[in-house]
């Protein structure tokens, strides 16, 4: 089974610049998710907050927040294994899905802030893309699709069925119809 049939949010999770069961898991969630909430209070006068200034700092703290609770739920409901088997890993892996988070967070600001090229969001988003394509193109990852196991990369399994199949042709033609 692939990577994007295991997983029900995987195309979530490329839009989000996210990736599941790495620190990258939060992916951009909490840097959107602040800021959503600081113009929604900042929309209906809740808050004074002027956007235009790039010292203001309640979006970083507020991301760290959402963060977080992100980080606290998605431990404590299972994602990584039940609790009360983690015993003081549930502490750690928090620990470190919100140092990730902070690091992203700080990227971001970098970014905004003219540090960079284009805009923060869509440089995560693009550089996910990316690395997706090339996951898919030569993950050394071995999969069982019924008749064997075969790699989930698409160029290492033509090189792997071009040299163990007898027939050339019909193994080029596996790999370009591969559906893992």
């Amino acid at each position: 089974m692939s990577s994007d049939s295991s997983d029900p949010l995987y195309w979530m999770h490329v839009i989000l610049a996210s990736n599941k069961g790495t620190l990258m898991e939060l992916g951009i969630t909490p840097i959107m998710t602040s800021g959503m909430i600081m113009q929604l209070l900042a929309g209906a006068n809740l808050i004074a907050m002027d956007f235009s200034l790039k010292d203001d700092s309640v979006l970083f703290t507020f991301a760290l927040i959402i963060s977080f609770g992100q980080a606290t739920v998605y431990v404590l409901t299972g994602l990584y294994g039940q609790p009360k088997d983690l015993s003081a890993g549930v502490c750690l892996l928090i620990i470190q899905l919100i140092v990730a988070s902070l690091l992203l967070v700080l990227l971001d600001e970098l970014l905004q802030k003219g540090y960079g090229l284009g805009s923060s969001i869509n440089l995560f988003i693009a550089t996910n893309i990316c690395e997706s394509i090339v996951w898919k193109a030569f993950s050394p990852t071995i999969v069982n699709v019924g008749r064997g196991a075969e790699f989930e990369g698409a160029i290492i399994a033509l090189f792997h069925l071009a040299f163990t199949w007898s027939d050339p042709c019909h193994a080029l033609h596996e790999v370009f119809l591969l559906r893992l």
